[in-house]
């Protein structure tokens, strides 16, 4: 499997026991995002804007396939991504942008009704626990 460049924003979804990792932006919980650095794939983009902004050290594994959307899906930005990742620290290190209160793990029920993608709205349908 070659890894190509990222282009445009980088959107990471981490899943940890049922929860989904989100950052506050503003007035809202979105998925930790960011710009990939030159050359650098979507999977580590996803990596490391999860670790700068959070603490958690995650595996960026799975780019997820954009899928035909309705119109009242949110699409994401042009040349936008998103990437699963797999959680490999349970506790954040030292050191992230973030402060904790800015960071949490919501219930993936609940995290289906933000505004995300409609790919990773997917995503989460298939992967809700019952």
């Amino acid at each position: 499997m070659t890894l190509e460049p990222a282009g445009g924003v980088v959107q990471a979804v981490v899943l940890y026991d049922g929860r989904l990792l989100l950052v506050a932006d503003g007035d809202a919980w979105t998925l930790p995002s960011g710009t990939p650095q030159p050359a650098e794939p979507a999977e580590a983009t996803a990596a490391r804007v999860v670790y700068e902004l959070t603490g958690y050290l995650v595996d960026g594994t799975e780019p997820l396939a954009p899928h035909h959307t309705a119109p009242h899906d949110t699409a994401p930005a042009d040349g936008a991504s998103a990437v699963v990742c797999q959680l490999l620290s349970e506790s954040p290190s030292g050191g992230a942008v973030l402060a904790s209160e800015h960071v949490r793990w919501a219930p993936i029920a609940e995290a289906a009704d933000a505004a995300l993608p409609a790919v990773v709205r997917a995503y989460l349908q298939g992967h809700t626990p019952v």
